[in-house]
C-alpha cells in the first residue's frame, strides 16, 4: 500500500486543494483530482525528505540558545552597522567553510540557521558537501568564523543527526 500511496495525507490534501482551486465537484474535477492526488506523491516521491531520527535533546535545546543568541548579537551588529556606516570595522567576503557534516537533514539546518542570522548568507556548498561559502557581513578573520560555525553548529548538528 506504501508504494501505491506513498505520502496519503498529501494525496488527500492534493485532491481537496485541487477541488477548492476549481470551485467544483463535477466528475471530470474529482477525477483529475484523484489523479493529481495519486500520481504527484509517486512521482515526486525522490524529492522527500529523508527520515530523521533525532538524538541528544539537551544538544537540540544548547543548540537553539546558542541560535538565538548569536542572532540578537548580530541583529545589533547589522543595526550598527546600518546606522553608522562610516564605522565599519571590517570588509564584507566570503569564507570557505570545510564541512564534517554530511547528513542533508543536518545540512538543511545549517542552512536555516545561516539564513536567519543577520550578516551572514549560505552562498554556495560543493558538490560533496565537504566546503561550505558562506558570505559574512564583515570579516576580520576568516578562521574565527570558521571555528564559530564548527563549535556553535555544526558539532552539535552531528551529534544531533550523527
Amino acid at each position: 500500500m506504501k508504494k501505491l500511496l506513498p505520502a496519503p495525507l498529501l494525496s488527500v490534501a492534493l485532491f481537496l486543494l485541487w477541488l477548492l482551486l476549481n470551485r467544483s465537484i463535477s466528475s471530470g474535477q474529482l477525477l483529475l483530482g484523484a489523479l493529481l492526488g495519486l500520481l504527484l506523491p509517486l512521482l515526486l516521491r525522490g524529492l522527500r525528505p529523508l527520515p530523521v531520527r533525532v538524538r541528544h535533546p539537551l544538544t537540540i535545546l544548547r543548540l537553539a540558545l546558542h541560535v538565538v543568541w548569536d542572532t540578537s548579537v548580530s541583529n545589533l551588529h547589522v543595526v550598527r552597522f546600518l546606522l553608522l556606516p562610516g564605522r565599519r570595522r571590517h570588509n564584507a567576503g566570503f569564507v570557505r567553510i570545510p564541512l564534517e557534516l554530511r547528513d542533508p537533514n543536518g545540512l538543511a539546518v545549517l542552512a536555516m540557521i545561516v539564513c536567519i542570522t543577520p550578516g551572514t548568507a549560505w552562498a554556495e556548498i560543493s558538490r560533496d558537501r565537504s566546503l561550505l561559502m558562506l558570505h559574512v557581513l564583515e570579516v576580520d578573520d576568516p578562521e574565527q568564523v570558521i571555528e564559530h560555525v564548527k563549535r556553535r553548529y555544526e558539532r552539535p548538528l552531528m551529534e544531533i543527526f550523527g
